[in-house]
């Protein structure tokens, strides 16, 4: 048993938990079973791992620009609260094990089954109708740590090997089947480009994409663009868009905060500037960010895509990874990513201020990751099917569902005291709801919630037999 776990260390802390690693193998595979020379193995491993690393610089920065805004605000009002935020969320998730005497490792025993569990669904997919490998290893580390929690807190009788293999089977369900319901989403955004979403968001681009439509006005079907006319045309560039998007957004906070707050929070960047040039280096930052995030989207995307050819024409015939949401920015107009995270925002800070007006208990402190990626991703969907109008309506009402819902969910779950929760819409909807069941249920109601999961790829294939194993695969 010692030897399994020491293995099974080794591969985590190598491997899964490293995403660039973990996606640069994938494409070893692939590319071994497509059956290329060496060296085309060799370049499709580094540029895959390279690529995936400069996605996660663009991604660093990112957060780099956003977290000294939200330190401030947090510093400004004296708000002390649970952050919603997946990486908050894993430390808390881990916190709350320890408090119950529960080694952290158990959540990663949660993992693998997790994903043996996701493998075998693919493998018999003729009879369960799933098409998607969950590839994201750093989201799979920190939901499966976080579900345990969730199980344990909730039945506290299943705090051992069998729990575990509950668990992971709930987790490996739900990274098999929402993923597998953003195929079809996905492959009209990017053009069949061969990849489905694995993250925090899934069942929100599904409900972008089924529904976006409904808001569309009278534009020509296939307008996916957001027009902009006159002296605004000039925001038709995403580069300058965002940062003049950010300067509006961004400036204005910055300018409430005030000089002496926003050097406090973040002096790194701040140093002797005069306020004015550090407000527009931060907002240009932020364009640069996602210059940087799409560049290696598209390297570690191509090879990904390229080399999964050969997995899902042999060992899992007809399957698709399922990768980052990022990789969805390069595709669709580039202005629904700034839109999105600003309506997102908006949202998020509507129901945050209406938890201050009811005075309620529990606050909120938004993270960078929902935030952001959430509402981007989603605003990318909504704009698809329905325009401006879908992106607003969608956003704002994922940001809003971010707060409310994870302010449930906290509750629901205590995690309150150790200060952050996931935040993603998909933990701030579906979790909960699944929660519930199984807080009065128990077990049934754990195995109701796998059991009504995977009822749902048998209704996406009833919808169209013919097409829904070719969806994104190459002639």
């Amino acid at each position: 048993m010692n030897i399994i776990t020491s293995i099974w260390n080794v591969m985590f802390n190598n491997i899964l938990s490293q995403p660039a690693i973990f996606i640069g193998l994938i494409v070893v595979i692939g590319y071994i079973l497509l059956k290329r020379k060496w060296y085309e193995v060799a370049a499709g491993f580094i540029k895959a791992v390279v690529g995936y690393q400069i996605l996660q610089l663009g991604a660093s920065s990112l957060k780099n620009t956003v977290d000294p805004l939200l330190k401030g605000i947090q510093q400004k009002w004296s708000v002390e609260a649970v952050v919603i935020d997946p990486n908050f969320g894993l430390t808390a998730a881990n916190s709350a094990l320890e408090s119950i005497g529960v080694t952290t490792s158990f959540a990663m025993i949660t993992l693998l089954i997790a994903f043996i569990w996701n493998i075998v669904l693919v493998f018999f997919r003729k009879y369960t109708k799933v098409r998607t490998l969950f590839t994201t290893g750093h989201i799979m580390v920190k939901q499966s740590t976080v579900a345990t929690w969730i199980i344990f807190l909730l039945i506290p009788e299943l705090r051992n090997m069998g729990g575990i293999v509950l668990i992971g089977l709930l987790c490996g369900t739900y990274w098999s089947v929402f993923s597998n319901l953003t195929v079809e989403a996905t492959q009209e955004l990017t053009e069949g480009s061969g990849f489905a979403i694995g993250h925090q968001q899934m069942l929100g681009v599904w409900f972008a994409y089924r529904f976006g439509s409904l808001f569309k006005g009278k534009e020509k079907k296939e307008e996916k663009e957001i027009k902009l006319g006159g002296a605004l045309k000039v925001l038709d560039d995403y580069v300058v868009s965002t940062t003049l998007i950010m300067l509006l957004f961004f400036g204005i906070i910055m300018v409430i905060l005030g000089p002496e707050l926003m050097r406090e929070v973040d002096a790194g960047n701040f140093g002797s500037l005069a306020f004015p040039v550090y407000i527009f280096q931060r907002c240009t930052s932020f364009a640069v960010s996602l210059v940087v995030l799409k560049t290696g989207i598209r390297m570690f995307v191509g090879e990904m895509v390229e080399s999964f050819e050969g997995i899902s024409g042999s060992i899992l015939k007809g399957s698709l990874p399922a990768v980052d949401c990022a990789a969805t920015y390069s595709f669709g107009d580039p202005n629904a990513v700034t839109f999105g995270f600003l309506f997102g925002a908006l949202g998020q800070l509507i129901a945050i201020v209406g938890l201050l007006v009811f005075k309620s208990p529990l606050m909120i402190i938004p993270g960078f990751v929902p935030l952001f990626y959430d509402n981007a991703t989603i605003g990318l969907y909504a704009n698809m099917k329905g325009g401006f109008k879908a992106l607003l309506v969608c956003c704002l009402g994922s940001g809003l569902i971010q707060v409310l819902g994870s302010a449930v969910a906290i509750m629901m779950f205590q995690m309150g005291p150790f200060g952050g929760y996931v935040g993603n819409l998909d933990w701030a909807t579906l979790w909960p709801a699944m929660g519930a069941m199984i807080k009065y249920l128990t077990v049934p109601g754990a195995v109701l919630c796998i059991v009504g999961m995977l009822i749902i790829p048998q209704l996406q294939y009833r919808r169209n037999k013919k097409d829904y194993f070719t969806l994104g695969m190459e002639d």
